[in-house]
């Protein structure tokens, strides 16, 4: 490899790295600015663009504790696996606007088997917008459900 594209991978990784959020002792953190296509025609967030939102913070987080979801496609546990949502309760409590800089919060409630069940909330400004508690599963292609690497579960539960 040449010290242009070594040095090419270095930045790739830092800005891979500087916008996955960040881990914190209570779970995972990550920014988010809305945009003009967030919003519907009232000028607020569009309802389900909150649920792109929560995607974003758990694949973050899940990516910072080292879990990929390409790797797991790809067979990197022995089989082809992807992570799927079985569950979500979501509690609407505010708009944001075109502009609003948001605060994605994802902490991990509980991990049982091939479960995960993650709380987490969006707000502006310290003003609650969304509540979500999702449960997450572990599949094979064929939809059976897989337990996490040990390693996970000690990794998940640290977060809390």
């Amino acid at each position: 490899m040449t010290e242009t594209q070594t040095a090419s991978v270095a930045i790739s990784e830092t800005i891979s790295e500087a916008i996955a959020g960040e881990l914190h002792s209570g779970g995972h953190r990550l920014l988010a600015r809305v945009y003009y296509a967030d919003t519907d025609f009232s000028g607020v967030v569009y309802h389900g663009r909150y649920l792109e939102f929560f995607e974003r913070g758990r694949t973050d987080f899940l990516r910072l504790k080292g879990v990929h979801h390409t790797e797991l496609a790809a067979g990197s546990l022995g089989e082809e696996l992807v992570w799927v949502v079985r569950r979500m309760e979501i509690d609407f409590k505010s708009p944001a606007k075109i502009d609003d800089l948001l605060v994605i919060e994802t902490k991990v409630a509980d991990v049982s088997g091939a479960r995960i069940y993650m709380k987490q909330e969006i707000t502006c400004e310290g003003r609650l917008l969304c509540a979500a508690m999702v449960e997450a599963v572990m599949i094979t292609k064929q939809g059976k459900p897989r337990r996490f690497p040990a390693e996970w579960r000690e990794a998940f539960l640290a977060s809390q």
